[in-house]
């Protein structure tokens, strides 16, 4: 039973017992902000079992994609461990207990295939409850479950807990008996390799506190609600209804292991057992880039994506141990052009949207790819150099400066440089790895420090503000004003006068420039100081309370002490001040639509234009996003009053003003409210009414990082001439369509739909072309000392996978009785590849495919006797490689 039939089966029996069907979540974590991804199918219904949330279902059943990644090392080491997996749930808020959840789990498990149900034999199931759960071993007992195959167990195997206080209880599981042929009769106390678990009720009757481990805990009482959470591996189920032994061997994973497998020319070995022999690493590699495969693919489907944090950060580690794993096999080239399609076709019949969004998917991975290569061609030199050093030093580690260089300079992961080094039998100086990495943390909070002081020393900014006490900031009123100029600084330190085309720094005793802070821009403009004038470029607080402007003297001389005249760029000021009320507004709306904890992470509010981080595990709809776009234009049709004033943080507190996370307010704090819309605590300028920011227009909604969005808007005129661009363009599409222009992008998208029609119906002619002039070129064969030689260029930019059915279309049509080779040489972006196949007559006469592509590439090259391939030379170098072979069989 194929495994996405495994699944509908499982949804369709808890449908027809009442369940909502609910779709799977996204794998990054939804609502826990301790999980980077959901590790388990009832983490999306924890708000309901905790009380939080009412649940909108008494009963639901899903399929859950799951992720768990705290062993990867392990991943391959055994049969049956996996980063990707798939847990069907079925789940029960307070409806139905223990004599409703045993007895639907035994029917769907016992019914026969042909009524719908997995048709598992009832005599070789078993099941276990909690040592003093008499209550659901009496309706084990009712179902006809026997006395001998039902076990009690303790708390370590059948008391499921969150690990913290909060609901808990017992679990019963199901166990089959895969036969004597994989171990000792028993039960699962005996041998959990032969008896099989591949389901798990959870009954949460209780509720506990003081959590120590999975064996020490105290119960505090009986749940008012009696919750189910039961969960079935749907890898474990499938392996066990197919007849497989393994993971690996179900119809999800295994086409991936045989395609690696043909790619490195090394066999996989079904070993049986929990396992894998040390005697078989290819095996482990193997599993490895199986299931690393799968998974990240799950991934970036789910719209995780490559970097160096969080969830990327796993994914970008994933990736890298299977093309590692690739190439430690003897594969050279790209490796995930040929195995993520073979790991979507796998994986598409229960996720139709891997299909469909394939394009976006693999261009994720296969730029990963690509960088990590030439990572790994620049790092494993230096490596594989300082690992030799170590050695012939008598050294035993590594050096932590030599793994910061590799990290540092050459982008090499530090988890690929222990894992190398272990293999080679060496330590790494993780300490002194991770001490010159907090270095250079600490040199780069120095630089963004340098960025906010002009590297000048603070002495100088102390002395000032000493001096004279803090810069009155005036631009909350006024756009202008006499002041006087209390320091000149240039060079590190203060000085009397500057001249015309010298930079310097100018602190007045008082100022209406806004000095950047809380995300918005500072204030730019002019300041004439008796017969000079200086243009002010920037304008920064680097200690508190002195404002100082970072400026260049554009005529005459400035001199310490003198009156001058200060007025900031209004243009500037109004279009910045639009756009930070514009994030105001931004942020209160979202918190309307995604609830209280989309708190604002970040922003940039410049002329025209915002940018608002916001604090939320998933993307944002596009049909939210409009809503909130409509919502905010909607408050500035109000035209409300935009209000600031000074309180207490405890009144600011009484009266819901939001602060933001990682801001330190005094005891009175400034808060702005744009009418009774939104109320928030900020320094920052602002408009006086809501009106005059004429149109906020969202652009893009992003993510940044885990769990971080990033939403980009234009603000008043910006906005406007963006729509009035994007009018002209939907105008002239519907000119050229001759449509309206309502329907110009149903048109443009039938247009995008049938060129990729177009597209891969030119690769079908492509490949029939290729494969067209099969029999004649095996008419064309020459004999090389009794051999049969067809050697061969595929039409130029030939598909890789077009040139290898070549090879096999010609070789099929060679006399199997007559030793044959074929080689054909294709051309591609560049590049020269070549593709041998021979037959058993050939292999008869100690000839191999492998062989003959590492002669012609100089040892490397990947494949088997049959079938073997390599890549990587000059294009022009493709009548080489051809000549290369034929003289290998010659001098065989």
């Amino acid at each position: 039973m194929k495994t996405a039939e495994i699944k509908r089966r499982y949804l369709a029996h808890f449908e027809a017992n009442g369940h909502a069907v609910v779709p799977s979540a996204p794998l990054p974590a939804i609502s826990d902000p301790n999980l980077l991804f959901i590790n388990a199918g009832m983490v999306q219904f924890v708000p309901y079992f905790l009380g939080q949330q009412t649940p909108p279902y008494p009963r639901a059943v899903s399929v859950q994609k799951c992720i768990r990644t705290p062993d990867i090392d392990e991943v391959g080491k055994t049969s049956r461990h996996g980063t990707f997996f798939q847990m069907n749930g079925n789940f029960s808020f307070g409806d139905y207990f223990k004599a409703g959840a045993i007895p639907l789990a035994w029917e769907l498990s016992t019914k026969p295939v042909a009524e719908g149900g997995f048709g598992l034999d009832p005599e070789r199931i078993w099941a276990t409850v909690y040592l003093d759960d008499d209550e659901a071993y009496q309706i084990w007992r009712s179902v006809g479950v026997p006395a001998e195959r039902i076990v009690r167990r303790g708390k370590k195997d059948n008391f499921w807990s969150m690990g913290i206080p909060g609901p808990a209880g017992p679990c019963s599981e199901l166990y089959y008996d895969r036969g004597p042929a994989y171990g000792r009769e028993g039960g699962p106390e005996v041998d959990e390799d032969r008896y099989l678990e591949y389901w798990n009720l959870v009954f949460m009757q209780y509720e506990i506190a003081d959590v120590v481990d999975k064996e020490t805990f105290r119960i505090v009482g009986d749940l008012p609600k009696k919750n189910i959470d039961t969960g079935m591996g749907l890898e474990r189920i499938a392996s066990i209804l197919q007849g497989v032994d393994n993971l690996y061997e179900i119809d999800e994973v295994k086409p991936i292991l045989d395609r690696a497998s043909e790619l490195t020319g090394k066999r996989y070995g079904a070993h049986s057992g929990h396992a894998a022999s040390e005697s078989h690493p290819d095996d482990v590699r193997l599993r490895v880039i199986a299931d690393h495969v799968r998974t990240a693919l799950m991934l970036i489907g789910d719209g995780v994506t490559p970097s160096n944090e969080g969830r990327g950060y796993v994914l970008r580690r994933i990736m890298r141990r299977a093309i590692r794993s690739v190439r430690l096999l003897g594969y050279g080239d790209r490796a995930l052009p040929e195995l993520l399609p073979v790991a979507r076709d796998c994986m598409s019949p229960s996720y139709p949207e891997l299909a469909s969004d394939f394009d976006r998917i693999s261009q994720y991975a296969y730029a990963e790819e690509d960088a990590f290569l030439a990572t790994l061609r620049a790092g494993t030199t230096i490596l594989d150099t300082a690992i030799a050093e170590t050695k012939s030093a008598g050294k035993s580690a590594l050096s932590g400066d030599k793994a910061f260089q590799l990290h540092d300079t050459y982008g090499f992961p530090i988890d690929l440089t222990l894992e190398i080094a272990a293999e080679q039998g060496l330590k790494v100086d993780a300490e002194g790895f991770r001490r010159l990495m907090a270095d250079q943390r600490a040199r780069a909070k120095a630089d963004a420090a340098a960025r906010k002081t002009g590297h000048t020393d603070l002495s100088a900014y102390r002395t000032v503000l000493d001096a004279g006490g803090p810069v009155e900031f005036t631009g909350y009123t006024e756009v202008s004003r006499e002041s006087r100029v209390r320091a000149v600084l240039a060079g590190g330190g203060r000085v009397e006068a500057a001249v015309e085309g010298d930079t310097i720094e100018l602190v007045l005793d008082a100022t209406p420039f806004y000095a950047e802070g809380g995300g918005q821009q500072p204030d730019l403009g002019l300041i004439t100081v008796g017969g000079g004038q200086v243009e002010v470029l920037d304008v920064q607080q680097p200690v508190p309370g002195l404002i100082v402007h970072r400026a260049r003297v554009v005529r005459g001389e400035v001199r310490s002490g003198e009156s001058g005249y200060a007025e900031i760029d209004v243009t500037r000021r109004r279009a910045i001040s639009r756009s930070h009320t514009a994030t105001h507004l931004v942020h209160q709306t979202m918190r309307n639509f995604l609830g209280e904890s989309a708190t604002q992470a970040g922003s940039l509010n410049a002329p025209g234009r915002l940018r608002f981080d916001f604090n939320t595990p998933t993307g944002v709809a596009p049909s939210v996003l409009h809503d909130v776009e409509q919502q905010v234009n909607e408050v500035l049709l109000a035209d409300l009053e935009v209000h600031a004033f000074i309180t207490s943080q405890e009144e600011a507190r009484r009266l819901g003003a939001m602060a933001l996370f990682g801001e330190k307010y005094g005891e009175e704090v400034r808060v702005v409210e744009v009418g009774d819309y939104a109320r928030e605590l900020c320094g920052g300028t602002h408009v006086s009414r809501s009106g005059q920011l004429g149109l906020v227009k969202i652009l893009s909604e992003s993510s940044i990082g885990s769990g971080v969005r990033r939403v980009e808007a234009l603000v008043g005129i910006d906005a406007f001439r963006f729509l009035a661009k994007e009018h002209l363009l939907v105008s002239r599409l519907a000119e050229l369509y001759r449509v309206p222009g309502d329907q110009v992008a149903d048109r443009v998208e039938q247009t995008i739909t049938q060129l990729r029609d177009a597209e891969k119906e030119l690769e079908k002619l492509r490949a029939q072309m290729v494969l067209g002039g099969a029999a004649a070129l095996a008419g064309q064969a020459v004999d090389v000392r009794g051999v049969a030689y067809v050697g061969t260029e595929a039409p130029e930019g030939a598909a890789g996978n077009d040139v290898r059915t070549l090879a096999q279309e010609i070789r099929g049509k060679i006399d199997p009785a007559r030793p044959a080779v074929v080689a054909v040489a294709a051309r591609a972006n560049g590049k020269a590849s070549l593709v041998v196949a021979l037959n058993a007559a050939a292999k008869g006469r100690g000839l191999s495919a492998a062989d003959l592509v590492k002669a012609a590439f100089s040892g490397r090259g990947g494949g088997n006797a049959d079938l073997a391939q390599g890549g990587g030379l000059p294009a022009a170098e493709a009548p080489k490689l051809l000549a290369t072979v034929e003289k290998a069989i010659a001098d065989a």
